[in-house]
């Protein structure tokens, strides 16, 4: 009996990668709810089967785009934590909202994070997956918060939680306004983030 040949895992993942950049056109396109597997299969250009074969279900599809919109700002971050010496809080918020700007265009993966939000307050795993990324996004931004402290850039009394809840709020939060609104651009943004950090006395 002749060996199956195995396929080649980058052939897999590429594979992989077009049909999930496929999903997310039809998602922006259409919404989560509106868009069907048949929209995603013809986008993809592939067969029924082929696209069954990586995702099962619609659901399987938005977890993946999920983790496509929300990874890559915990890599940017892992990365901004590495720098030494540490980055000032500024400088460092500066570069996560850099990655976010050049994912939040049209076709961005960043504009459909605001669709991933209101579809897991409705799918209990994706809610589940959404919390526990947000939860290690924002232990990131507690080591920035204790850098600073040991830098003296904040008080050492300060509560390193708190900090990363108040510094992970002005990510998505830029991000909303500027997929809702268009604006404000990252310098106009990050000029009132530094009045709010360093007051007048």
């Amino acid at each position: 009996m002749c060996p199956v040949p195995r396929v080649p895992e980058e052939h897999l993942a590429a594979r992989r990668r077009q049909i999930v950049d496929a999903a997310r056109r039809c998602f922006l396109r259409e919404g989560f709810h509106r868009a069907t597997m048949q929209d995603v299969i013809a986008e993809a250009g592939l067969s029924v089967g082929a696209v069954y074969r990586y995702f099962p279900s619609k659901a399987d599809l938005i977890t993946a785009i999920a983790e496509d919109a929300i990874g890559g700002a915990g890599g940017v971050l892992a990365e901004t934590i590495r720098q030494d010496p540490p980055l000032p809080l500024l400088e460092a918020l500066d570069r996560i909202l850099a990655y976010v700007e050049t994912q939040a265009g049209e076709e961005g993966v960043l504009r459909i994070a605001i669709q991933v939000w209101g579809e897991a307050q409705r799918d209990p795993a994706l809610g589940a997956f959404v919390a526990a990324t947000y939860n290690g996004l924002r232990r990131h931004f507690e080591t920035l918060a204790r850098q600073a402290q040991r830098t003296g850039e904040i008080s050492a009394e300060a509560d390193p939680e708190a900090v990363a809840a108040a510094l992970f709020a002005l990510v998505p939060g830029w991000l909303l306004q500027v997929v809702l609104t268009g604006g404000p651009d990252r310098e106009t943004y990050l000029a009132g983030v530094r009045t709010l950090l360093q007051p007048t006395r």
